[in-house]
């Protein structure tokens, strides 16, 4: 008399296998940044760029008529962060894939600003020294994003856009923390941003730009004569 290979497993390692299939059925797949969408203004980005190239004599004429049609036939980021990865040191590509790299500011200052992919989690290392992220143009990989932040006698500056929550979490000495009231509000569906913090000193500092104020339908300062 046979018996089937699956009657030979044990009975912990069938279910160990079907809590691992429940499980892998059950998470969200996330593409990687590279093949992320890419938008209009993504394509608009990367073709200024490629024009400030052929103008400086960078690029041929061929070839910036070249890079920019593939620009416009595009889909994911990764397509066009590919043709300018040649054109500009890394810190000023229109679209930064690389954000999983570590944010040291150690007697030194270090921003992350522009186009660029957030990761779910991010460390951040402000000793002596001034961070910066800007994300009011960000790509936010999930809905809620922790930044460790590992903070001594430095300054963390967070710039966030409408629409997303900070907190701040975990243990920091003697240092201050000033978040703007429009980075307090929570809403339902919002993106949070936790910073958690271990240190000692230093400031984290969380600001949301708000538009310019309007006097009579005119921003302010567009008055004649101001």
């Amino acid at each position: 008399m046979s018996a089937g290979l699956g009657s030979l497993r044990p009975p912990g390692s069938r279910r160990r296998l079907r809590c691992w299939l429940e499980y892998r059925q059950s998470v969200t797949y996330r593409p990687a940044p590279r093949d992320l969408r890419a938008s209009d203004s993504d394509r608009e980005r990367v073709i200024t760029l490629l024009g400030e190239a052929a103008a400086d004599g960078r690029l041929t004429a061929d070839e910036h008529a070249d890079r920019v049609e593939r620009a416009y036939r595009a889909r994911t980021l990764g397509e066009l962060a590919g043709l300018t990865i040649d054109l500009a040191a890394p810190s000023q590509q229109p679209i930064r894939l690389d954000g999983r790299r570590p944010v040291t500011g150690v007697f030194s200052r270090d921003a992350r600003a522009g186009r660029w992919v957030v990761p779910e989690s991010l460390p951040v290392l402000a000793i002596f020294g001034d961070v910066e992220l800007d994300l009011r143009e960000a790509i936010l990989t999930g809905s809620r994003t922790v930044v460790y932040a590992t903070l001594i006698a430095g300054t963390i500056h967070l710039i966030v856009p409408d629409g997303v929550l900070v907190e701040t979490t975990g243990t920091a000495v003697l240092t201050r923390k000033r978040i703007d009231r429009g980075a307090r509000s929570s809403g339902r569906g919002q993106a949070v941003i936790e910073v958690r913090t271990a240190g000692f000193g230093g400031t984290i500092r969380v600001t949301s730009p708000r538009p310019p104020r309007r006097l009579g339908g005119l921003r302010r300062g567009s008055l004649p004569g101001s």
